[in-house]
């Protein structure tokens, strides 16, 4: 089967990710950054 996903995450990066899902035997065929956006709290912290 076949399947796609979409995975928010606060702290990884992609390889993070794949790395991750295939330790869990998960078989990984891309893994693509969609959207980010910078977090509000450290937006008025600089």
């Amino acid at each position: 089967m076949k399947a796609n996903f979409m995975v928010k995450v606060e702290d990884a990066k992609a390889v993070d990710i794949q790395k991750a899902l295939q330790q869990a035997g998960i078989k990984i065929r891309s893994v693509q950054e969609l959207h980010k956006e910078e977090d509000s709290a450290k937006q008025e912290t600089k």
